[in-house]
């Protein structure tokens, strides 16, 4: 399944709404194109076949094993309604047949409660399955609706900053990942974050909603990047101490990349938590902005001083890009395996929007991954803008 936020610039849907779709798709009932019409014949077909071949085989109860599967192949690509009525038409065939072809009653008797008691089991398993499925989707729509609470969308433009979001949810092993993002205005700039929590599912969307949280609570009053990690890293720890006593409290820890965007300067800070770097656009160019001293993830508990990373300054000017992604982008791999590279994939490109840079991003990993993606993505365009820009 996928989902996803958005908020962005001209070209890019409704900003303000950070529009969130989730797609889901099963066996049969959701089969594509013009598929669905043959799955639906396929219990007919079933049923006639067993028919012709109880008359007109030269095997007596030859049709028998085939009118027993038509209500099978029902319970797979009908409603339960749909099954419920296969399997009744079904057993009056059964009784039809054994009646034209002059069989005795208990021969009669025996053949509709063969196809009797396989229909049964074949409804039995068919309600078990949607019965679970619906609670699967309960326990779902609940942890979306608690990632959403605690990654609104933020506003196409902060500052003199255009700013477009995704969040494209995988739904890997059917549960919800911990990917998050942020941005604030501040004294000291245009502030954003965007980061992965380790796991997936309700534990995932907790340690992310205590992360954005301390970000957002900090980021007005924390003078340095530093400073912002810092107030995070202690939160989560805490979380962490509160949570102490369940099996997974010891690994609630995310990677995260903090940015501050300085108008005046022209510059952008990058302070970095064991995420993946960021990548600047410039001129059809994509380059890796690595870090000059790499960081521990936030939420480790380490002694003062061990996870202390550098904060790292570059050039920002107006018709720059700058992508922030998850690991769901630099790990989605092709068939045969190949790691997805924005450098090279996004290269020589004409952007025009921080909405088109994410549009293409997610447009160029889903062919590269032929839709089979394995785990969330977060992305993050940040681009600075004129004066008289209508963004």
């Amino acid at each position: 399944m996928a989902g996803e936020m958005r908020a962005g610039g001209p070209g890019g849907g409704d900003p303000g709404a950070g529009a969130r779709r989730c797609v889901a798709s099963g066996a049969g009932e959701g089969a594509p194109g013009g598929w669905a019409g043959v799955l639906v014949m396929v219990p007919v077909l079933l049923l006639i076949g067993g028919v012709v071949l109880d008359v007109f085989g030269p095997v007596p109860y030859g049709g028998l094993p085939l009118l027993s599967a038509g209500p099978l192949a029902a319970c797979m690509v009908l409603t339960f309604r749909g099954a419920a009525i296969t399997a009744a038409g079904a057993c009056v065939v059964s009784v039809c047949v054994d009646v034209l072809v002059g069989r005795p009653l208990t021969a009669l008797v025996v053949d509709l409660l063969d196809v009797a008691v396989i229909s049964g089991i074949a409804l039995w398993l068919k309600w078990a399955v949607q019965s679970q499925g619906q609670r699967f989707a309960a326990v779902r729509a609940v942890a979306e609706v608690a990632q959403r609470a605690v990654l609104p969308p933020p506003p196409a433009r902060v500052g003199a900053v255009s700013v477009a979001t995704r969040y494209e949810c995988a739904y890997a092993e059917a549960l919800i990942g911990g990917d998050f993002y942020a941005v604030r205005g501040s004294p000291f700039g245009v502030r954003a974050l965007i980061g992965d929590v380790r796991g997936k599912g309700l534990p995932a969307v907790s340690t992310m909603a205590v992360a954005t949280s301390a970000f957002r609570e900090a980021a007005e009053q924390a003078a340095t990047l530093r400073e912002l990690a810092e107030y995070m890293e202690r939160a989560l720890v805490r979380f962490a101490a509160d949570v102490g006593d369940q099996p997974d409290a010891l690994e609630r820890f995310a990677t995260a990349v903090l940015v501050e965007v300085s108008e005046e300067e022209g510059r952008v800070r990058l302070y970095h938590r064991g995420h993946p770097p960021p990548y600047l656009i410039r001129g059809g160019r994509v380059t890796t902005l690595e870090p000059s001293v790499p960081g521990l993830p936030l939420g480790l508990g380490m002694p003062e001083g061990v996870a202390v990373s550098g904060c790292d300054t570059f050039p920002f000017d107006q018709g720059d890009y700058l992508l922030l992604v998850t690991d769901g982008v630099t790990e989605a791999r092709d068939r045969h395996g190949v790691f997805y590279e924005p450098r090279t994939r996004l290269a020589d490109r004409e952007f025009r929007t921080a909405s088109e840079v994410v549009d293409t991003l997610v447009a160029d990993v889903t062919d590269w991954t032929g839709g089979q993606r394995h785990d969330d993505m977060a992305i993050v365009v940040l681009t600075p803008l004129s004066a008289r820009s209508p963004d």
